[in-house]
């Protein structure tokens, strides 16, 4: 096969959960634990570090990569979903997997499968996440940072045992999976809690915090809440990623670099103001390839991507939109399946011209749904097949001193990032 054979084998040979969603998901470990087998259990060749949250996790496991990667350790990078190139979701050090060693990986399980006396039938997301442990093998990283698919306890990722874990908040989405409280949802997070492995937990509800007190106890990890940090621990620490959301994201990450240093992992000054963080919290995209938060497009007129996409993610969105100070607020928009719509659309600015539109996947909700529900909340504009033509819509409408927000979804920001009028 050759590369665009290998990508089209892996989205159309297995269930890929962006593509058709609740049908894609296969919660447990034994598929992920029979591919882990037949690798030589990769992954116990490095440290890892595994990353869980509603929001957030993205964020947070590109910024610990580009610090570490800034005390000088190799690191693998493992994140989810892409937005330009498959490979985006594998990195060694910032640079993407290479296409070569896609397509070895997928014929050297294509082969092997076909010998099994039982088949296995993995998820996309089972099969890549293999793939990335045994890359990360070959690669002879030191410390690989892995962002949870979905959920936790039953995520595949959760094979591994790392030396931090992370859980960066808690919110509803995806309930159909993770349960319809908040604290049904904090315990399948909370999976990812190993015994005596340190756990920095980002934010807590009332509902959440006892969860996570009771599994950390049981098992003996030490528990850090991130919010008990001094709220101006590294506050003159300049972060790259400017959307309000991230601040809250900072002081996790703060947390789990002061537990990395009791640990030897790295050496860390009290005020964490050393070359090593400075350089790794301003520069995340350059170290790491990470796009879509809070992303500056161009200018005059302004033009911002982001790929906030469930309530818990607008309720920062909304309020940072409403501040752009323009002539005229343009908001291109459209959302997935297994989100909470009305929600979003209520928090929404009614001042604002909207450019409804839909991404290429089959979660994507129609257009004209979308549209719909939106008049029912006083939002107005025109709908747009295309994520494409709805930008350009709002490009030609807008003045240079106009705001143009693209998002609503991750898969509208993928759309958009690769849109030829970009």
């Amino acid at each position: 096969m050759n590369y665009q054979q290998t990508i089209d084998y892996l989205f159309n040979a297995t269930p890929v959960f962006e593509h058709i969603g609740a049908s894609a998901y296969k919660p447990g470990l034994l598929t992920m634990e029979a591919l882990d087998s037949h690798y030589g259990h990769p992954h116990h060749s490095y440290k890892t570090i595994h990353v869980a949250g509603t929001n957030g996790k993205g964020s947070t496991s590109h910024a610990l990569a580009s610090v570490l990667q800034e005390y000088g350790y190799k690191v693998g990078l493992y994140t989810s979903p892409h937005l330009r190139d498959f490979r985006e979701r594998i990195r060694v050090n910032g640079k993407m997997m290479d296409e070569q060693s896609v397509i070895d990986f997928v014929e050297n399980y294509i082969r092997w499968n076909a010998t099994r006396e039982a088949p296995l039938s993995p998820s996309f997301f089972e099969l890549t996440t293999a793939m990335a442990f045994d890359y990360f093998r070959k690669q002879q990283v030191d410390i690989a940072v892995i962002e949870v698919g979905l959920g936790g306890r039953l995520d595949c990722t959760n094979i591994i045992t790392p030396i931090l874990s992370v859980i960066t908040n808690i919110s509803f989405d995806h309930t159909q999976f993770l349960g319809n409280t908040l604290a049904d949802i904090a315990k399948e997070k909370a999976g990812i809690i190993k015994e005596h492995v340190p756990v920095v937990i980002g934010e807590t509800t009332p509902e959440t915090r006892p969860v996570f007190q009771d599994v950390a106890s049981k098992l003996h990890a030490p528990l850090f809440w991130a919010e008990k940090e001094p709220s101006a621990l590294g506050e003159d620490i300049d972060f790259e990623l400017k959307g309000d959301y991230q601040r809250k994201n900072k002081r996790t990450i703060f947390c789990a670099l002061k537990r990395l240093a009791e640990q030897n992992i790295i050496s860390l000054p009290a005020d964490l103001k050393c070359k090593e963080v400075t350089d790794g919290m301003a520069n995340i995209s350059k170290n790491t390839g990470l796009e879509g938060r809070w992303q500056v497009i161009r200018r005059n007129p302004l033009v911002v991507c982001d790929t906030g996409h469930n309530v818990a993610g607008w309720e920062y969105l909304s309020q940072q939109i409403r501040r752009q100070p323009c002539r005229q607020l343009h908001i291109v928009f459209g959302m997935v399946d297994d989100k909470d719509v009305d929600s979003v659309l209520a928090m929404l600015p009614e001042d604002a011209h909207y450019y409804y539109t839909q991404a290429q996947t089959k979660r994507a909700i129609p257009v004209e749904t979308i549209m719909e529900k939106a008049k029912a909340h006083n939002l107005h504009g025109e709908a747009y097949k295309q994520v494409k033509d709805a930008y350009q819509a709002a490009i030609s409408a807008a003045a240079p001193s106009d705001f143009i927000f693209v998002g609503g979804s991750s898969y509208i920001v993928a759309n958009f990032l690769t849109t030829s009028c970009l």
